[in-house]
């Protein structure tokens, strides 16, 4: 009698996680939206503080940095960790990180005040981020690229708002004014308490299945190993780039087109939004086509498109802009899934790491992009720039995963 009424619940779990929880995906990533939201209020500020604390672009290269560099060390290890002990509750935790990081960068009397703001918001970000999308994942049904791409989404479209809101309310009003983005950190942490609900009811038997997955494209360790590299290697081609435009292609437009402070952000603005639009197509186009192409397309296929960006007028600019935010926010999702598929059970692990390896290399090309602008200039940097995505040839080492799972089957 014990047996059966134990197997009618665990058999409704099966069921459930067979299924795509839209629900979950689309409330895990307006959460994401939130918070990516909340952080692109960091580099949207750029200008505003650079004026008001007398910086340096090397100054304002350390303040991303130091935000990187906290958001992206600490991610590998919280996913490390909840891989084997879940913890349901830790994203309203990593949210309240964001909400003290928030107050204090509003207020902060100095330099050193700022470092420490953004260190704060760091600390969420890295909490935040390999949870969620193992939340993601959980309520993917089996179909990750989308999933992941969905999630993916609600960051993107964050980033997106973060500088036009900073342009309507932070430019105007001032660096106090950034106390009001607090109000959108309660929110997310009321909306992750439930998430976090339904994470603890679906977190015991997942993890059971997760430790209990194979590999099925039978590759070797050192296979593995070495197309890891080769991912990592394509992660910082993609947020180097990214790093140029994010911190700043602002002050690119102002130098050489001679733009205002609120009309650079919404160039910026119309970049960030096409990186939203075309992240949503990376997931499902790998999950239908195959990751390895699309992470070709994605990274390698951008370059024509970069190359000619620092050449062109403004009208040119911007639709170059669009179709490079387009291509290249591809590429995540592919990346992310097609990892998780190299090293099955490890998805916290794994999310952790290319979360926090694509932090810590915008943090670093930040900063050493902004050394390089302060002994070139805004535009030498784009130029530089503008060859990473050449290194997108690589993914012709990559193995074709769905390939190999197809040879195993037949020979099972």
């Amino acid at each position: 009698m014990m047996n059966e009424s134990l197997a009618e619940p665990l058999d409704q779990t099966k069921t459930i996680a067979e299924k795509t929880v839209y629900s979950i995906l689309f409330t895990i990533s307006l959460s994401h939206l939130l918070n990516d939201m909340l952080q692109s209020v960091i580099p949207s500020i750029y200008p505003l503080i650079k004026t008001s604390y007398h910086l340096s672009f090397s100054d304002i290269g350390l303040v991303t940095l130091t935000y990187q560099l906290s958001a992206s060390l600490l991610q590998p290890f919280v996913g490390m960790y909840t891989d084997k002990r879940p913890k349901p509750y830790s994203l309203p935790v990593g949210m309240a990180f964001t909400l003290t990081g928030l107050a204090c960068l509003a207020f902060a009397p100095g330099f050193y005040s700022i470092l420490l703001a953004v260190a704060l918001i760091g600390v969420g970000s890295s909490i935040f981020h390999p949870e969620s999308s193992r939340v993601a994942h959980m309520a993917s049904g089996g179909k990750r690229g989308l999933a992941q791409s969905i999630f993916q989404l609600g960051g993107n479209a964050g980033s997106a708002l973060g500088p036009l809101l900073a342009a309507l309310i932070v430019v105007p009003f001032g660096q106090s004014s950034v106390m009001w983005f607090s109000l959108v950190a309660l929110l997310a942490i009321i909306i992750l308490i439930y998430i976090g609900n339904w994470y603890k009811a679906f977190a015991l038997p997942k993890t059971k299945s997760a430790h209990t997955a194979v590999a099925h494209h039978k590759l070797s360790s050192r296979r593995i190993g070495f197309s890891l590299a080769i991912l990592i290697v394509l992660i910082f081609s993609k947020y180097f780039y990214l790093a140029s435009i994010t911190s700043y292609y602002t002050f690119f437009l102002i130098d050489k087109f001679h733009l205002g402070v609120q009309s650079s952000q919404l160039y910026l603005f119309i970049f960030l939004a096409a990186v939203a639009a075309g992240t949503l197509l990376g997931g499902p186009l790998g999950d239908r086509f195959g990751r390895k192409y699309i992470i070709w397309i994605s990274i390698l296929g951008v370059a024509p498109f970069t190359l000619m960006l620092p050449y062109a007028n403004l009208f040119w600019t911007s639709i170059l802009s669009v179709i490079i935010g387009v291509i290249i926010s591809s590429a995540f999702s592919a990346i992310l899934v097609y990892a998780q598929e190299l090293m099955p059970g490890k998805v916290g692990m794994i999310a952790g790491l290319f979360f926090g390896f694509a932090f810590g290399m915008g943090g670093l090309g930040s900063a050493i992009l902004g050394k390089l602008a302060d002994s070139t200039s805004i535009s030498y940097v784009f130029h530089v720039c503008a060859y990473l995505p050449l290194i997108g040839i690589l993914t012709a080492f990559l193995p074709n995963l769905e390939t190999r799972k197809k040879k195993v089957a037949l020979k099972a």
